[in-house]
């Protein structure tokens, strides 16, 4: 069992998590049930699913949540992409939240790794 608390990588996930619900209250009120919903689930997914595995009781399990959770991440960019597509969000902010999901991105991948784990 690891202290999720502690990891640099989980603490990535809450602040993009915090970032996707401060940008999703700008986008129109259609999409409410449509884009703004699945870019909070998924931005809620990634920091979850650290904790989650790290919960449990095998760094083979814990892989496994980091790889729904590295799903989930790939899953944001690719929905912050088409944010930025439908005009909801400009270029700065659209370049400043890819940079943050990609690096959550390489963090997950690289905590991966250091369990010596083969999936």
């Amino acid at each position: 069992m690891h202290n999720f608390r502690e990891l640099k990588v989980w603490k990535m996930g809450i602040e993009i998590s915090k970032l996707v619900f401060q940008l999703t209250r700008t986008f129109p009120v259609e999409e409410r049930y449509s884009l703004t919903s699945q870019l909070t689930r998924c931005a809620i997914s990634i920091p979850s699913n650290i904790a989650e595995g790290c919960g449990r009781k095998s760094d083979k399990e814990l892989n496994q949540f980091l790889s729904i959770s590295l799903g989930s991440a790939f899953e944001l960019e690719t929905q912050i992409i088409l944010a930025y597509e439908f005009g909801y969000i400009d270029k700065a902010i659209y370049d400043n939240t890819i940079i943050q999901i990609n690096e959550v991105q390489k963090m997950i991948s690289g905590l991966q790794r250091s369990l010596g784990i083969q999936s």
